[in-house]
């Protein structure tokens, strides 16, 4: 079981990504933009990130850069509905594990984070806590 930080706006996305995740046997926990997951990774211990990218305050392509930078060994898996989006991720291969398309099912949701979790190599659980 890993512990996944999910960043979307939509609720109704994330309530459904959340409940995929626990169903899989994954804790999943929400929050609503960047901004608040940045708060999140400082304050918790995650194994994943997953993160809309189209989101307001920070979006995921600028929570991803934060994420590389403070969180290095933290993998992050970006989904989009928006094409160019995709498309702008895809370039920043560096950054993101992968891209998933929305509309997505619970399983390929599932599947996605599970082979992010298991095919990135980390301690299991390592404190994310970024430098001083």
């Amino acid at each position: 079981m890993a512990r996944i930080l999910v960043a979307e706006d939509d609720m109704a996305v994330q309530s459904f990504v959340c409940r995929a995740l626990a169903h899989r046997g994954h804790e999943a926990i929400g929050v609503d933009d960047g901004l608040r997951a940045l708060e999140a990774l400082r304050d918790g211990v995650f194994d994943g990130l997953l993160s809309d990218i189209v989101m307001p305050g920070m979006d995921g392509v600028a929570l991803a850069l934060k994420v590389a930078r403070d969180y290095p060994d933290l993998p992050v898996l970006l989904m989009t509905g928006y094409s160019a989006e995709r498309q702008r991720a895809h370039n920043m291969e560096e950054l993101a594990f992968d891209v998933i398309a929305k509309p997505f099912t619970l399983s390929q949701i599932c599947d996605a984070v599970d082979i992010m979790v298991q095919g990135h190599v980390q301690a299991p659980s390592v404190e994310n806590h970024a430098p001083v």
